[in-house]
């Protein structure tokens, strides 16, 4: 079930979410920036995709691994939100 008090996913989320985990502002978190190369390591990369996952976006953390940037899993996400609204 999705948590009804978090806002929808949009890429300015997204970013602070990264951002939040990496204990930066979210300014700092350039669209191609290499997330790896901020900091984030795969447990907490793992633990953001299970909170939206939690709220009712399901990604496939296999195919954000593919690419680390912030442009890349919003290509992700957005794939997602379009499949979820389409049924």
């Amino acid at each position: 079930m999705a948590d009804e008090t978090k806002p929808p996913m949009t890429r300015e989320r997204m970013r602070a979410d990264i951002a939040r985990a990496l204990r930066m502002d979210p300014e700092e978190v350039g669209g191609d920036d290499d997330l790896n190369d901020l900091g984030l390591d795969s447990m907490r990369a793992m633990n953001m995709v299970l909170r939206w996952t939690e709220g009712g976006l399901q990604l496939d953390f296999g195919e954000l691994a593919e690419k680390l940037t912030l442009d890349a899993w919003w290509t992700v996400a957005e794939r997602a939100i379009a499949k979820q609204a389409n049924g």
